[in-house]
């Protein structure tokens, strides 16, 4: 008889694969996509995953066998297992991140050899009391009878009776124990009393965790004609291609058109992904989405804890149509959900940064893999931007994808007027308030009278973004990392925002004991507090990442504003996307110039998605908004471009300049980052690896060089940035680096190196 054996797949950073013996008694459970529990070293146990079953021995040694099978089903199917090879192999990771990066951590136990192993999921359940059998009204009344004497069960009975609704309701409805222990007053000892009389039962079942809100649902709304004819460009692309960008402008109704497409997918029988890039758009959509598909409707995102990761997962791999959920709304870890059945992907916003992931690995894009995951399923993508990506909108014009183009606003509203406001020029004739132009102040103030909204964008979090001794020039950094620390006045400390380290503000300069220490620069904090100043009667909020960090908080300031509770809402790109407001009429961007000056190719390219973006969240209704874009340099090209919302002309500038100094999407682009925590160890293996590359790939290879950061939590970094042709194979090419950075990693003293690879690291 042969022998049996399972590839396995463990949730580690490790290049080589693991093969296990599947013993007899397992060899009926041991498939593809179950857990088992194998042992790893001399007495710890893991879970893994099973990619294939063979009956080919390992080269070398004898196998353990494998110890447990944790799934009567597959927890992973075969079309994840297609995706997770792909990952790994484009994105230059290890099989493990991407598990690790897939699956929710409470499906992973581990243990020692010596001690039993248990789920760390424990289903949600509640307990409920019905009738043990169906009464008569007669019989009812005689069991209420017999209680004269019992009046704690009688109160019991009395209480479950009115809030069951019998006799309207049937005679097996559930009531929960604790609402009629509450409501009755009544002890346990009770009800377990009238169970032992055969009247009540009481029933113990699974009720999860997750939100129910219900199946009553309406058809979408009639569209406008500009809709329509979208729509209908788009099935008729769809019949020809499999991915087609919609570029519309904002405001312009795109989700609309989605939900049309929703609905066509989901009465097919086909389940659909919706993603997003950002948690915060999910509250606003969620509840248009669900107007129409109820709970059939999911939300899939970091902030849900363990144990509810498990139950969207479980409901979207169930096959039952009426409790599962056939459309997933959610971030770029959704694309991991265990789809069965995908008919459709749409990717809104398709342009934003992020979609990519960069640490920890897999360092995917999630459109990109989520065109694969469509791929496999042989469904249909739908791309959506206000401004798209150069990429995407590249593909479009050269025929690879669908292009379908909305020019007009839902309801033929205006765009807003944007106004480019000169701040050099006031600072110069000192009619600056703060940090606002006279522009803003009057728009502003104009808003304000007239009981209207506004937002403000300032793309940096704190108070401010470092603060300077004046009389010796000396810049509080991080001990960790080579960046100066941002200062945030409401917990009055010194704040690393890459590694978080956190230090009390200094009263006195500990180079020269000087007390005239000065904010430089400005973060929504300080803006926030401005506000308050020069218009104190206004209710202001702040969106930023230290606003947000609770499960709910950014919820809760978006329905603050919604409902007209809040006046002046200022933030970073938070607020730049997606979002729509009925009363929204002014959006101030203060400084533009710290978007365009970013040391990076896109930079022009994100600046005018990023202006564009929260130029788009004004006027959105029947009154028209105002946008005010404070700078230093009014004549810039970009935000000339941005005031007469010309993207195309800015495509065509980008791409122009992309091909002239060979950037993507002209080329291919690999960065290798190498981190040591000393830096000679670490410029020697750099140069190393940039030889070794360098012989392989000539003048394609740049570096190795020190980043803008070059160190981050005392590991010092330097970066490799390879550009590769796209008629060169790139598959071989990914497997030569591969090879050169094993070498580097077997070198003697290589053990406290990491290296990591990023494909497409924009």
């Amino acid at each position: 008889m042969k022998n049996h054996f399972a590839d396995v797949i463990l949730p580690f950073a490790i290049r080589a694969g693991f093969t296990y013996m599947v013993p007899e008694q397992l060899l009926d459970s041991v498939r593809p996509g179950v857990r088992v529990l194998v042992q790893l070293g001399n007495r710890r146990i893991f879970t893994a995953i099973v990619s294939s079953v063979h009956d080919k021995a390992p080269a070398s040694g004898t196998p353990r066998e494998i110890l447990k099978v944790l799934d009567q089903a597959p927890l992973v199917n075969e079309t994840q297992l297609k995706l997770w090879t792909w990952i790994a192999e484009y994105y230059m990771c290890y099989p493990g991140e991407v598990l690790k990066a897939a699956l929710p951590s409470a499906f992973f136990l581990e243990g020692m050899t010596s001690e039993p192993i248990a789920e760390k999921f424990r289903p949600k359940t509640e307990t409920f009391v019905g009738l043990s059998t169906t009464f008569t009204d007669g019989e009812l009344n005689n069991i209420l009878d017999g209680l004269a004497r019992a009046q704690k069960q009688y109160e019991v009975m009395a209480s479950w009776l009115r809030i069951s609704g019998y006799p309207e309701g049937s005679g097996d409805m559930q009531v929960r124990l604790s609402t009629i222990l509450k409501d009755s007053g009544a002890s346990m000892a009770s009800v377990r009393a009238l169970e032992k009389k055969n009247i009540l039962s009481i029933i113990t079942r699974e009720t999860g965790r997750l939100e129910n809100f219900g199946n009553e649902t309406g058809p979408p709304k009639v569209l406008s004609s500009a809709q329509l004819t979208a729509l209908d460009r788009i099935k008729l692309l769809f019949s020809a291609k499999d991915i087609v960008l919609l570029h519309g402008i904002t405001s312009s109704g795109k989700t609309e058109i989605y939900i049309h497409l929703i609905d066509e997918v989901l009465r097919r029988g086909k389940q659909v992904l919706y993603l997003l890039p950002e948690i915060g758009l999910t509250a606003q959509i969620i509840l248009r989405l669900r107007k129409h598909f109820g709970d059939a409707t999911g939300i899939y995102h970091s902030k849900f804890n363990d144990a509810e990761k498990v139950e969207i997962y479980k409901k979207v791999a169930g096959q039952d149509p009426s409790s599962g959920y056939r459309l997933i709304l959610g971030v770029r870890s959704a694309l991991f959900l265990p789809f069965s059945d995908l008919g459709l992907v749409i990717v809104d916003e398709e342009q934003d940064t992020s979609f990519k992931q960069h640490d920890p690995a897999p360092r995917y894009h999630a459109r990109d893999s989520a065109i694969i995951l469509a791929g496999l399923h042989k469904a249909k993508v739908l791309l959506g931007s206000a401004s798209p990506s150069i990429e995407s909108y590249g593909n479009a014009l050269s025929g690879k994808y669908g292009l379908v183009e909305l020019t007009e606003r839902y309801g033929k509203i205006k765009l807003p007027g944007i106004i480019i406001a000169n701040a050099r020029e006031a600072r110069r004739k000192k009619l600056m308030v703060s940090y606002f132009t006279p522009e803003l102040l009057e728009a502003m103030d104009r808003a304000l009278g007239n009981g209207e909204q506004i937002i403000l964008f300032q793309n940096r979090r704190g108070f401010a973004p470092y603060i300077e001794c004046s009389e010796c020039g000396w810049i509080p950094k991080c001990v960790q990392c080579s960046v100066s620390l941002t200062y945030h006045r409401l917990i009055n400390s010194l704040v690393c925002h890459y590694c978080g380290h956190s230090t009390p503000m200094v009263s006195r300069c500990p180079s020269c004991n000087s007390t005239a220490l000065l904010t430089r620069g400005f973060g929504t904090e300080k803006i926030e507090e401005e506000i308050k100043i020069v218009f104190p009667s206004a209710r202001v909020a702040r969106l930023d990442q230290d606003t947000t960090k609770g499960k709910n908080s950014f919820d809760k300031l978006i329905k603050t504003f919604e409902d007209g509770k809040t006046d002046i809402l200022i933030g970073t790109q938070m607020i730049s996307k997606g979002l729509d407001f009925e009363n929204l009429t002014v959006v101030g961007i203060l400084n533009a110039d710290n978007l365009l000056n970013f040391p990076d190719f896109r930079a022009h390219e994100r600046s005018f998605q990023m202006m564009e973006q929260v130029s788009g969240r004004a006027g959105r209704r029947s009154k028209t908004g105002t946008v005010i874009i404070q700078t230093s340099d009014p004549g810039n090209r970009i935000i000339r471009l941005v005031t007469r919302h010309d993207y195309k002309t800015m495509y065509r500038i980008q791409a122009e300049e992309r091909k002239d100094f060979n950037y993507p999407p002209f080329c291919r682009m690999i960065r290798i980052s190498l981190k040591h925590k000393n830096r000679a160890l670490l410029n020697e293996f750099s140069d190393k690896a940039g030889r070794g590359l360098r012989e392989l790939f000539g003048k394609r290879v740049l570096g190795p060089e020190y980043p803008l950061v070059s160190q981050v939590q005392q590991w010092y970094i330097k970066t490799i940035l390879i550009k590769l042709e796209r008629k060169l194979p790139v598959t071989g090419s990914k497997k030569l680096i591969g090879e050169v950075i094993e070498k580097i990693e077997k070198e003697k003293g290589a053990s406290a190196l990491r290296i990591a690879v990023d494909v497409d690291p924009y």
